[in-house]
C-alpha cells in the first residue's frame, strides 16, 4: 500500500485514480482480514461511491483536498452517520450513527475515503483488543500475538497493509501501544487539539483521538486536517493549526531531549537496548541529550485507572436500556430489567464499572477519586517543569514487545502495566508519539516515545521524523 502522501501525489495528477486506489484498498482488506480481523465492518460501496465523486471533481478541475483519495480507517467508537458504531459491544450492537464525528467531517472536507469501522477493545477498555465481541485482532507481524489496544484493529490494519491511515482513540495509550506492538506510527496530541465531538465516551477527561499510520510524514498531515477548535466540542482549544510537515528539519541540532531518570529500570534487555540506541542516534543527529526527574510519573497507573473507571462509571450509566443500549424486553419487573439490559457488558468493561462506582461511592470519595485528582496534578507539575529544560522526552512505549494471544488473560496486573508509559500522557494531558524502532530478538516490532508539551506536536513529530529517516 502507498502512503497516504503517495497517495494524494498520484491521484492529483491523474497518474492513479480515487476509485482504482479504493479498489485496491479493498482487495487488501479482503485478502488480510480474514486472518488478521482488524475491520468489523467495510463499507464497500459507500467508499467506492464516495471515490467516484472525487475522481469526478478533478474531472471537473476542480481543486483536490489534501488527502484525495485516501482509504481512511475509523475506529468502531467514531461517529459516521449512516453508519453502525458498536464500541464493538452487544450493548450498542445495533446502534447507527445519526450524525457524523467532527474528525470524520474533516477527513470527508479534505476528499478522504473512509473505507470501514476497525474493531477495539469493547468500549475501549483494555490494552490487547481480546475483549471485542467481535474476536480478538491478531498482530500482523505474529498472528499468535496481540496487537494492543484498544485502537489494535486500526494499528493492524496500517500494519498490514489494508490502509494507509486508520483513527484511533487514545485514553491511556490506546493509540501508541498499539502502535509500538505493531511496528507503526502512532500519535496522539495534547488533549484539547483535537474535537471529540462524535466519538462515544469512555473516560472524557483522558479520550483523545489519535493517528495510526505508516510514516511520521502521513501522520502529521492527517493531524494537520483533523486539529483544530470546534463549536460542538468546549474542551477543544482555540489555537492555530500549524502547518507540521512545514517545520521538519534536517536534523536536530539545538533540540534538548529529555531522558527521564529511572524510566529504563526494570525494562527487558530488547526493549532497554533500543530506547538506549534511540537516544544515541538522536545525539548523533544534533540534539542534546539531558537528564530530568519526573518522579510522581510512577503513579500515573493507578492514578489513571482510578480516575477513567470512576468516569466510566458516569458516562456508561446510559446504557440502561431506556436511554441507550440493549433492552431486556422480557423482564418482568423494573430490577430484572436493569440487570438483564446491562447483561451485554463484557467482562473487563463489568471490572472497571465497578471499580469506578467503589471509587465514587460516598466513603471512598475523598479516599480515592478525590485524591487520584490532586495526583494527577502533581504529575503534570513534574512534566510541565520537566519541559522548562527540554523540548521533548524520550521513553519506551511499552514495557514489553507484543504477548501471546491470552497470556495474561488470568493477570490482569499484567495486561493494565503494559499502558506503564503512555498513561502519563494522557495524565498529563501531553502530546505523545510512538515511531518503530528496531525488532526484540523474536522479531517483535519495539517502539520508542516521544513526549512533549501540549499544543508543541510539531516538536515531537519533528523528533520522530529525524528518528525515521535514520532507519
Amino acid at each position: 500500500m502507498m502512503t497516504a502522501l503517495e497517495i494524494v501525489k498520484a491521484v492529483s495528477a491523474g497518474e492513479k485514480t480515487a476509485e482504482e486506489i479504493t479498489r485496491q484498498a479493498l482487495a487488501a482488506i479482503a485478502q488480510k482480514n480474514p486472518d488478521v480481523n482488524a475491520f468489523v465492518e467495510v463499507f464497500e460501496q459507500d467508499a467506492l461511491a464516495r471515490a467516484k465523486e472525487i475522481d469526478a471533481k478533478r474531472a471537473r478541475g476542480e481543486k483536490l483536498g489534501a488527502l484525495a483519495g485516501v482509504p481512511v480507517g475509523i475506529k468502531d467508537n467514531i461517529l459516521y452517520k449512516g453508519h453502525k458504531a458498536t464500541c464493538c459491544s452487544k450493548m450498542l450492537e445495533n446502534y447507527v450513527a445519526s450524525y457524523t464525528s467532527t474528525v470524520v467531517e474533516r477527513l470527508l472536507a479534505a476528499d478522504a475515503v473512509i473505507i470501514g469501522r476497525t474493531n477495539m477493545d469493547e468500549f475501549a477498555m483494555g490494552s490487547t483488543n481480546q475483549t471485542s465481541v467481535y474476536g480478538p485482532v491478531k498482530n500482523p507481524a505474529n498472528l499468535e500475538c496481540v496487537p494492543g489496544g484498544s485502537s489494535g484493529g486500526s494499528a493492524a490494519a496500517v500494519a498490514a497493509g489494508m490502509v494507509p491511515v486508520a483513527l484511533g482513540t487514545d485514553t491511556g495509550g490506546s493509540v501508541r501501544q498499539p502502535a509500538g506492538f505493531c511496528g507503526v506510527v502512532g500519535i496522539k496530541p495534547g488533549y484539547g487539539r483535537i474535537s471529540r465531538y462524535g466519538i462515544i465516551a469512555f473516560a472524557s477527561s483522558a479520550d483523545q483521538v489519535g493517528i495510526l499510520s505508516s510514516t511520521v510524514a502521513d501522520a502529521a498531515k492527517v493531524l494537520e486536517i483533523i486539529s483544530g477548535k470546534d463549536v460542538h466540542d468546549s474542551t477543544s482549544l482555540e489555537a492555530p493549526v500549524p502547518q507540521y510537515d512545514a517545520q521538519f528539519t534536517n536534523g536536530l541540532k539545538g533540540m534538548k531531549v529529555g531522558l527521564p531518570k529511572g524510566f529504563l529500570d526494570g525494562l527487558g534487555q530488547d526493549i532497554k537496548e533500543k530506547v538506549t540506541q534511540a537516544a544515541a542516534r538522536l545525539k548523533d543527529l544534533g540534539a542534546e541529550l539531558v537528564e530530568v526527574e519526573v518522579p510522581l510519573a510512577k503513579y500515573a497507573a493507578p492514578c489513571y485507572y482510578i480516575i477513567t473507571s470512576a468516569e466510566a462509571s458516569s458516562n456508561l450509566g446510559r446504557y440502561d436500556g431506556i436511554r441507550y443500549g440493549y433492552a431486556d424486553n422480557a423482564a418482568k419487573d423494573l430490577n430484572t430489567y436493569y440487570e438483564g439490559s446491562r447483561a451485554p457488558f463484557g467482562l473487563e468493561v463489568k471490572k472497571r464499572l465497578i471499580i469506578g462506582t467503589y471509587a465514587l461511592t460516598s466513603e471512598r470519595y475523598e479516599e480515592c477519586f478525590l485524591k487520584a485528582m490532586k495526583v494527577r496534578e502533581l504529575i503534570r507539575e513534574d512534566f510541565k517543569k520537566a519541559f522548562e529544560k527540554v523540548d521533548v522526552l524520550l521513553t519506551p512505549t511499552s514495557p514489553t514487545t507484543a504477548f501471546k494471544l491470552g497470556q495474561h488473560d488470568e493477570d490482569p496486573l499484567a495486561l493494565y502495566l503494559a499502558d506503564l508509559y503512555t498513561c502519563q500522557g494522557n495524565i498529563g494531558g501531553l502530546a505523545g508519539i510512538s515511531v518503530p524502532f528496531g525488532k526484540d530478538a523474536k522479531g517483535l516490532p519495539i517502539g520508542v516515545q516521544f513526549y512533549g508539551p501540549i499544543l508543541k506536536e510539531e516538536k515531537i513529530l519533528n523528533a520522530a521524523y529525524n528518528l525515521e529517516k535514520g532507519l
